[in-house]
This record gives C-alpha cells, sequence and structure tokens, in this order.
C-alpha cells in the first residue's frame, strides 16, 4: 500500500480555532489497483502543543485500517507541516 496523494482538499469554516476540519480524496496504491476514497479529517492542536489527527473515511477499504490510519497520518502531518493545505 503506498498512498499517492490526497487531492481537492477543502477546508471547512468553523468557529473553533484550535481545529481545523478538511476534506478531501485520498488516492492509493493498492497490490494491483489504485482506489480514490472520499476523507475527512480533523487537526487539533492540543494545550501541549502537539497535534491530534482524526480520520474518518466515507466507505469500506479493502485493506488492514491500522496501518493504513498510520500511513495516513504521517502524510498529513508531512502536508501540514510543508504548508500545503489550505489555511
Amino acid at each position: 500500500m503506498k498512498i499517492k496523494e490526497i487531492k481537492n482538499i477543502i477546508r471547512k469554516d468553523v468557529p473553533i480555532y484550535y481545529k481545523r476540519f478538511y476534506k478531501g480524496i485520498l488516492v492509493i496504491e493498492l497490490i494491483e489497483k489504485t482506489d480514490e476514497i472520499p476523507i475527512e479529517f480533523i487537526i487539533e492542536h492540543k494545550p501541549t502543543g502537539a497535534l491530534d489527527i482524526t480520520v474518518t473515511f466515507s466507505q469500506d477499504i479493502d485493506y488492514p485500517l491500522v496501518p493504513l490510519l498510520k500511513e495516513v497520518k504521517s502524510h498529513i502531518i508531512e502536508l501540514d507541516s510543508t504548508r500545503i493545505l489550505p489555511p
């Protein structure tokens, strides 16, 4: 499994300043095919300065969930640190 990209990222406008809500389409390459899965994710800034990321998939995935979540979260952290996510 390889994450190719998260495309069409849109930030939802919410009045909570320490949480950022996003929607997008996750493009992953599985063993023999490429899938596009709609996702929603939240980046929350904790009082300690740490980030808490919550990911929700909008459809069933034919892949083990725990390793997929780990990879998606690290990809989101990378996008956030390089300022690719919409402000």
